[in-house]
C-alpha cells in the first residue's frame, strides 16, 4: 500500500471513532508515522483535504459493499435484510461498525466546511441511489421509492448509531425484525 492509501485508510478510521475536531495532526502523524511536511506533501490544503480524501473513499466502499448485497437479492425488502444482518454480525464481531458509519464526522458538519458537507451528502445520496434503484426495480414509483430509500438510510445510519452509543447490536436486530417489513414485496 502507498504512504497515500495508508495515511487515508489510518485517518478515516480515527475520524470515524473521533470525529473531525477530536482528532488532531500530530495524532494522524503518529499514528501513521510520518512527518508533517510528508502529510503536506500528499494533502497540500491539510487536515480538511484529508478528510474529503477520506470521505471519498469511505463512498467507494460503502457504495460497493451496499451495491453488491442489493445485487445478489431480486427484492429491496431481502437484501435490506440481508445487508442489516450483516452490520449486525460485524458489529457483534468487532464491537462497531466502522466502515459503514461517518456519523461522529457528520455531527460536526456546522463546524466543518462546504466542501466536506458535499462530500458527506455525496455519501447519503449514494446509499439513497441504491437502495431507490432496487425499490424501482420491485415496482415502486420514483418518488415512492425516493421517499422509502430516504427513509431506510436514516433508519440504517440511527441504528448503527444506536448500537455504537448502547455497545449492543439490538438497535440493529430490532430494525432487521421491522425495517424489511416496511417494505413493498415483490
Amino acid at each position: 500500500m502507498d504512504t497515500k492509501s495508508r495515511i487515508i485508510d489510518i485517518s478515516t478510521a480515527l475520524f470515524q471513532q473521533k470525529g473531525y475536531i477530536g482528532v488532531g495532526l500530530n495524532e494522524i502523524l503518529k499514528a501513521c508515522e510520518i512527518s508533517k511536511g510528508s502529510l503536506y506533501h500528499h494533502f497540500p490544503n491539510g487536515k480538511e483535504e484529508l478528510l474529503i480524501a477520506c470521505l471519498q473513499s469511505m463512498n467507494d466502499v460503502i457504495t460497493t459493499d451496499i451495491q453488491d448485497i442489493f445485487n445478489r437479492y431480486p427484492t429491496a425488502r431481502e437484501a435490506t435484510q440481508a445487508m442489516i444482518e450483516k452490520l449486525t454480525a460485524d458489529f457483534e464481531r468487532d464491537g462497531t461498525i466502522t466502515g459503514y458509519t461517518f456519523s461522529s464526522i457528520v455531527s460536526e458538519i456546522g463546524a466543518l466546511s462546504e466542501p466536506i458537507r458535499l462530500a458527506c451528502a455525496s455519501l447519503y445520496l449514494n446509499m439513497q441511489g441504491i437502495y431507490a434503484d432496487k425499490l424501482m426495480a420491485d415496482g415502486l414509483p420514483k418518488g415512492a421509492a425516493d421517499s422509502t430509500a430516504l427513509m431506510m438510510t436514516a433508519a440504517i445510519e440511527g441504528g448503527i448509531m444506536l448500537c455504537l452509543t448502547q455497545k449492543s447490536s439490538g438497535p440493529l436486530q430490532t430494525l432487521s425484525q421491522v425495517l424489511p417489513n416496511t417494505l413493498k414485496e415483490s
